[in-house]
């Protein structure tokens, strides 16, 4: 199986994983809501690049979500984990989740937001 097959193969289980959604599964951002977060349109041409003095640059690969996961994720929001585990916060991030899913009246005094 080529490069590509697989890749295919990935990004079809992913969206088979999550009902059909092409998007993060943590932010919710789409493909190209996170190239546009990096400063890249769809086609992957940096934006303003002229205005920043940036010459040749376009991001060639799209690996700005990953497929291989239980849900797809992207590189914005695997960037946060990273830095959440670089700063040692991995506890506050597992006390704050269970805040959220079993104690979240506690954390909104006039009730949860409107969904």
């Amino acid at each position: 199986m080529s490069r590509i097959d697989e890749h295919f193969h990935e990004y079809f289980a992913a969206l088979d994983r999550s009902g059909q959604e092409d998007r993060c599964f943590l932010c919710r951002r789409t493909p190209a809501e996170v190239k546009r977060f990096f400063g890249f349109d769809e086609d992957g041409v940096a934006i303003e690049a002229a205005r920043h003095g940036l010459e040749d640059i376009v991001l060639d690969a799209s690996d700005i979500m990953s497929y291989r996961g239980e849900r797809p994720v992207c590189a914005v929001c695997q960037l946060n984990v990273d830095a959440i585990q670089l700063l040692g916060e991995d506890q506050v991030v597992q006390r704050l989740y269970a805040q959220m899913a079993q104690r979240r009246a506690e954390l909104w005094p006039d009730g949860p937001p409107a969904s």
